[in-house]
């Protein structure tokens, strides 16, 4: 089998890229800057062209839609649709099949618990251009045009994610520097995470069985949630440090999105921590018998995965 990532790099691309090798299976690595793995076939595309997303995935037999771009609405609202038609027509024309690794900006806030079968009811730009290009694969897999599946996390942290984890860049990377860490907005709302190396194992498992396409799954994530003040003790005990952090004030951070365009660009998702977060996964988790993996034991390997860097 051939599997093609596009987007590779990236936290969750990485993490997927190393479970497929271990099950002997062939990797094509997809990006604009050739990024290369041991033992993965490395391809230099741009997405954003037909041409070259089309180039990109002859010969595969899953795709993997795992592309980041710019955190800038404007150029989310130019190259998400793009993207998403550009990679479904592809994978169309050379009979792959899709699996599209998405969030859930499109659900917006959401009392209780986010399932499957949570309506989409955006509230930020960025939550709208992701129930956008959602509902362009939706109707692709109502129609069985395609062979699909949309694949939903949670806010992520764990290995590989260094540059994307607001948990790992906001509190433990800067407690094992010895930092005072920093929480958004309110530390008594619980928050989900859901944990990469659980990401990885939970598309690995999920490719293989033809009944789990044409529908949504939210990857294996830990419950019940918990909150933020109870992340950074659990941060602190691992790391053998006093739990000491700031909890960012919503008006601090538009203050510094005064200066900052990633905060800026942030600030519109600040109701995800504003309020409870809660990411249900039982679907999955009872469909493949899967345990996730507990706060606690990851954050122990996070830890350790970045200590070995």
């Amino acid at each position: 089998m051939k599997h093609t990532i596009l987007g590779a790099g990236g936290s969750i691309g990485n993490a997927l890229t190393y479970e497929i090798l271990k099950s002997k299976e062939s990797v094509r690595l997809v990006s604009r800057s050739n990024y290369s793995i041991t033992g993965a076939e490395s391809f230099k595309a741009d997405i954003s062209s037909y041409e070259e997303t089309l180039n990109s995935v002859k010969g595969s037999d899953i795709v993997y839609l795992l592309a980041g771009i710019p955190y800038d609405r404007k150029i989310w609202t130019e190259l998400w649709p793009k993207i998403m038609k550009n990679v479904i027509d592809a994978c169309k024309n050379v009979g792959a099949k899709l699996i599209f690794f998405d969030n859930v900006y499109m659900y917006g806030k959401v009392e209780g618990k986010m399932t499957e079968e949570t309506p989409y009811f955006p509230n930020s730009i960025k939550g709208e251009i992701r129930a956008t290009i959602a509902n362009m694969l939706n109707v692709e897999m109502r129609h069985n045009n395609l062979q699909a599946i949309i694949a939903r996390s949670a806010d992520f942290y764990g290995p590989y994610a260094s540059n994307t984890s607001v948990l790992y860049f906001l509190a433990i990377d800067k407690m094992m520097k010895n930092k005072k860490a920093q929480w958004l907005v309110d530390d008594t709302k619980i928050h989900s995470y859901t944990y990469t190396l659980d990401c990885a194992k939970a598309l690995n498992l999920l490719w293989n069985k033809k009944e789990c396409y044409q529908q949504v799954w939210h990857l294996p994530t830990y419950n019940p949630a918990i909150t933020g003040k109870v992340f950074i003790n659990l941060i602190a005990k691992e790391l053998g440090v006093e739990p000491n952090y700031l909890v960012l004030k919503k008006w601090m951070l538009i203050l510094a999105g005064l200066f900052d365009k990633t905060v800026f660009e942030s600030f519109e998702m600040i109701y995800q921590s504003e309020y409870d977060y809660q990411f249900d996964s039982t679907k999955f988790n009872n469909y493949f018998n899967f345990k996730p993996t507990s706060y606690e034991a990851g954050i122990r390997d996070t830890i350790e995965f970045f200590k070995g860097k």
